[in-house]
């Protein structure tokens, strides 16, 4: 892969997970694919012509899609004849499919015979070709299996002798292994899970393996011995050899032969917490080749320092070295290391202090040291350095996590000398307290410092801090985009006009950065979005704060006991003409200053929101009364109103639902149990002649009362457009009756039907299985459903999700996952989850 990169054939990229990928030039693939087309031919569309398809082909893949059109079973019929499928080399199947499509696959590949490559994923053993058992000739196998799915591997995987790589990576399935893979005795390369490579018994019969990447030494097991490694001389990459506890005598431990593994690179040496060391000489029966470059040596005990660490050093080219749970006095001679880049302490008995002249360091230690991690070291006291140590300038990342004697270390007296330092985190050392300004250079781009409920946690566009009181230099954090600031008073305004990239502020319990004085020319123009919460403020002071941020699109408040917003025309929200989205909960006043009733809904009065607004929520928040409040907000596409108890119609404009794409509704009434505002609301909305049937857009809707949205003329208004319907807390419910059933047929569009709370509802709606559209069925906390019948799902209904529900309803969901594999059955419950 590597000359291929070098040579321009691939281009090697990154994804969000930090994995490798390659990816191959527009033009190069456009040219294979023209220099292949006789031999190689994807089949991608969701319909296609097999007379398109060269008779020559013996490379073939197959992208299976969600649905494919009928003339697909017709067309693999036609390619199987046109085809000479017992000669297919490669046949690549890409993606699960059901199991219609499953068997006209089956049915089309019987007559395989001479695959090489073959990969597939299944849903049980029946989705592989009825002869796998009998490709012999395959050198390649790629199988992947779904989630949540229990299933075996297949028992005849043994018997492909010429198999040379065995993909497994993508399988969920069970971690057993058939008895006899050892059989594979050409396997090279087997790209799976840690858990599946040490379930490989007697894996020293696969002499050409080249990555194993644990094995666990077990006693009661056959073929789990040490010396099954001793016949793996073309190992490579990295091992973890786990359970070493079990090893009794460096003659047992030789038998491994690591000394002879010259292209391992990486070797983890792990022995169990709790064991009591039988020969003191284990570790030097482990000595692994010079060329190894990663070495862990992990909770030997008392076992002293093996003589090819601790003397003249064997492994002269190690660029890592983790030691954890030893005792050793003095530490290896870092020195004889000179390509050591980093190191891993860890619960260290003995070790109080670290650096020149103590545990064996001195100042030609750590040449090319860049990373430096000390973690759980109860006794470590001091790090300490010369002032102009060599060491400061080359570290990029250093690491304290446990370490609650830890009172000093270089950083703290002479920071400036750190000039590539990339990362600092700091857990749990609570006498490190005495930081400099952070960051101290715009360099260093990850900090995580977090000691007795204070934290910094910075990454060079976001910066989270709560109760640290710290110095900061702003003028290092010009790349900041969010900021979220907790339980702090020492950052000003004016330090935050410092940050040109800030776009999200958001403040918590930190009252004394704001007072009645607060400049009036601090403007923060870059700031779009601001949450507010638990601030003791007044509806002035609020006011005035909303000055300093004019370009506000984006505003979140919550749990601001005393604020109360003030309706004035000039100021407040209505100052903010670039306002889309309000966030409100919890404050118990915020409304409180604002007419109630009609008077307070007319056209003319004031309005807390500016007319620019198109996302709303407002929950748990009792001076929420009018919906009047709300009617001059006809640019709305969402809108929430939740546990707002005392919300009233009065004021109520049709005009505000016109463009509302989500819509939520569960605000019940307060003077009336188990009533609901959603009713009066769809009422007035189907009566309205500013919104005739059809011309809705709302996408989805939450509501809290099942009466009131299926009648009729509410469904006609939401048949186009609507496709997720949810019911929440509706507790009057308990059946639907034959009205309700005919105006849910209505709803033509519905994908995704909820049910949450509904806890006197007894059935579901027998009219399920006429909805042909529904992807998506999902049932929580409504234990009075004791049947879930599917027999009344539609076709079309391709999962299930049943959340907190009763041990019946767990019954029913297993039994349906368990006929039907390629129907998705989610349980979420205090009983079971899968």
């Amino acid at each position: 892969l590597e000359e291929l990169v070098d040579n321009g054939f691939l281009m090697k990229g990154v994804d969000r997970y930090d994995d490798q990928y390659y990816v191959m030039h527009d033009l190069l693939h456009e040219l294979s694919r023209n220099v292949s087309s006789q031999e190689c031919v994807n089949i991608s569309s969701l319909s296609f012509s097999a007379d398109n398809i060269p008779q020559s082909i013996r490379q073939l893949s197959i992208t299976i899609n969600d649905t494919y059109d009928e003339s697909f079973e017709e067309e693999m019929g036609k390619l199987k004849g046109r085809l000479d499928i017992a000669n297919l080399r490669t046949l690549m199947i890409f993606g699960l499919c059901n199991a219609s499509i499953a068997n006209v696959l089956k049915d089309t590949f019987e007559d395989l015979k001479g695959l090489r490559v073959l990969f597939i994923a299944i849903n049980m053993p029946t989705s592989l070709p009825n002869n796998f058992s009998k490709l012999i000739h395959l050198q390649y196998l790629k199988i992947g299996s779904p989630y949540n799915l229990e299933m075996t591997l297949p028992s005849t995987l043994s018997r492909f002798y010429h198999l040379k790589f065995l993909d497994l990576q993508a399988w969920n399935g069970s971690r057993k292994l058939p008895r006899d893979i050892s059989c594979l005795v050409n396997l090279r390369h087997f790209n799976s899970s840690k858990k599946l490579h040490s379930n490989i018994p007697e894996v020293g019969k696969m002499k050409c393996l080249q990555e194993l990447k644990e094995f666990h030494v077990k006693k009661e097991g056959v073929g789990f011995e040490l010396r099954e490694l001793g016949e793996l001389g073309e190992l490579k990459g990295e091992l973890r050899i786990c359970n070493l506890e079990t090893v009794a005598s460096k003659g047992e431990a030789s038998a491994a032969k690591l000394k002879n593994k010259k292209n391992l690179k990486g070797l983890k040496l792990v022995w169990g917490t709790e064991h009591q060391t039988i020969d003191d000489d284990v570790l030097d029966g482990l000595q692994p080749h010079p060329n190894l470059r990663v070495l862990g040596i992990i909770n030997p005990g008392v076992a002293p320092c093996p003589r090819w660490l601790c003397g003249d050093i064997s492994t002269k080219r190690l660029e890592s070295l983790h030691l954890e749970g030893l005792s050793w006095c003095p530490l290896p001679a870092f020195e004889q290391l000179p390509h050591l880049s980093s190191l891993t302490l860890k619960n260290i008995a003995g070790l109080s202090v670290f650096g020149p002249g103590f545990s064996g360091v001195t100042e030609r230690s750590f040449m090319h040291l860049k990373t430096l991690e000390f973690e759980n070291m109860p006794e470590l006291v001091e790090w300490v350095g010369e002032p102009n140590s060599h060491l400061f300038s080359r570290l990029e990342s250093i690491k304290f996590g446990g370490c609650p004697l830890l009172s000093l270390f270089p950083f703290l007296e002479c920071s400036g000398l750190f000039t590539n330092l990339c990362s600092l985190h700091i857990e749990n050392c609570p006498k490190l307290s005495q930081f400099p300004p952070m960051p101290h250079t715009s360099t260093i781009t990850d900090i995580h410092v977090k000691n007795d409920g204070s934290e910094l946690l910075y990454d060079g566009q976001e910066l989270r801090i709560e109760g640290y009181a710290g110095a900061l230099t702003f003028h290092s954090m010009d790349k900041v985009e969010v900021m979220h600031i907790t339980d702090v008073s020492h950052i000003s305004f004016s330090d935050l006009q410092k940050l040109n990239s800030l776009r999200s502020l958001y403040f918590k319990k930190c009252d004394d950065m704001f007072s009645a004085e607060m400049a009036d020319s601090v403007v923060i123009c870059s700031v779009q979005k601001l949450g507010i919460q638990e601030l003791c403020i007044t509806g002035e002071l609020f006011s005035k704060i909303l000055k300093c941020f004019p370009a506000l699109s984006q505003l979140t408040m919550g749990e601001c006991k005393s604020l109360e917003l003030l309706p004035v025309e000039d100021g407040g929200l209505l100052g903010l003409e670039m306002l889309q989205s309000f966030t409100g909960y919890n404050c118990g006043k915020l409304f409180s200053r604002w007419p109630k009733g009609e008077a307070g809904g007319g056209a003319r009065a004031i309005k807390p929101f500016p007319t620019s607004l198109k996302e709303l929520r407002i929950f748990l928040e009792p001076s929420m009364q009018s919906m009047g409040l709300l009617s001059n907000l006809t640019s709305l596409t969402s809108l929430t109103l939740s546990s707002c108890m005392e919300l009233t119609m009065d004021g109520f404009s049709p005009l505000i639902t016109v463009n509302l794409k989500k819509f939520a509704v569960d605000a019940m009434y307060s003077k009336q149990e188990n009533m609901s505002i959603a009713g009066d609301l769809l009422s007035e909305i189907a009566r309205s002649k500013l919104v005739r049937a059809g011309s809705f857009q709302l996408e989805e809707f939450l509501v809290d009362s099942i009466s009131a949205v299926l009648t009729a003329p509410i469904c006609s208004h939401l048949a186009a457009s609507l496709h997720t319907l949810m019911f929440s807390s509706d507790e009057r419910a308990t059946t639907f009756t034959e009205e309700q059933e005919q105006a849910l047929q209505l709803l033509t569009s519905l994908k995704n039907l909820e049910f949450h709370g509904c806890k006197n509802l007894q059935s579901l709606p027998q009219g399920l299985r006429d909805l042909s559209s529904l992807t998506k069925l999902t049932i929580g906390i409504c234990e009075k459903i004791l049947c879930i019948p599917p027999e009344c799902f539609p076709a079309s209904l391709k999962g299930l999700g049943v959340i907190s529900c009763s041990p019946e309803q767990i019954e029913q969901a297993r039994k349906l996952k368990e006929s039907d594999p390629w129907f998705f059955v989610s349980v979420v419950s205090p009983f079971e989850t899968y």
